[in-house]
């Protein structure tokens, strides 16, 4: 059983052979290094829309596989590194920029910390000037209270 086993077997791995071949000569997807750095570079610098918190270099959403797609082509069309990127802000919007450029449509993502925080600051002032001052002086009554609380019994004894 064994002998006609090892019969089949070899000339299984023979046939097989030539598969093993023709893998190693498996053609890489970034044949040009320059462009591949290129490509990831400008992935860095555009937000992935699905993620908002990652470059589309990071992220695993299939719209930020989608846009490292289309650099890559452009980057084979001959484009620039700014026509891609004009390219993906006319498309996208300049939200897809982590540095948006500064202009009426984007003030709220520029100015908008500093609003909120300022906005904070005056709301914190507004409500600690409405409160009302405490009286801190204490009754003599309070003040006999505390003493007995703490163990003195300013020379009075109990019994």
């Amino acid at each position: 059983m064994m002998l006609r086993f090892s019969r089949l077997l070899l000339p299984a791995l023979f046939a097989l052979c030539p598969l093993a071949a023709a893998a190693a000569d498996a053609v890489p997807t970034e044949m040009d290094p320059v462009a591949a750095a290129r490509a990831v570079k400008l992935a860095e610098k555009l937000r992935c829309l699905v993620c908002q918190n990652q470059s589309i270099a990071d992220s695993n959403a299939e719209l930020a596989n989608d846009l490292r797609r289309q650099i890559r082509e452009q980057i084979a069309a001959g484009k620039s590194d700014s026509e891609i990127v004009d390219y993906m802000v006319n498309r996208y919007g300049d939200f897809v920029l982590y540095q948006p450029p500064f202009k009426l449509t984007t003030v709220v993502l520029w100015a908008g910390p500093a609003l909120l925080l300022g906005g904070g600051f005056l709301v914190l002032v507004r409500n600690l000037r409405r409160r009302p001052v405490a009286d801190s002086s204490l009754t003599a009554e309070e003040r006999e209270q505390a003493a007995h609380l703490l163990g003195e019994d300013n020379g009075k004894d109990d019994k």
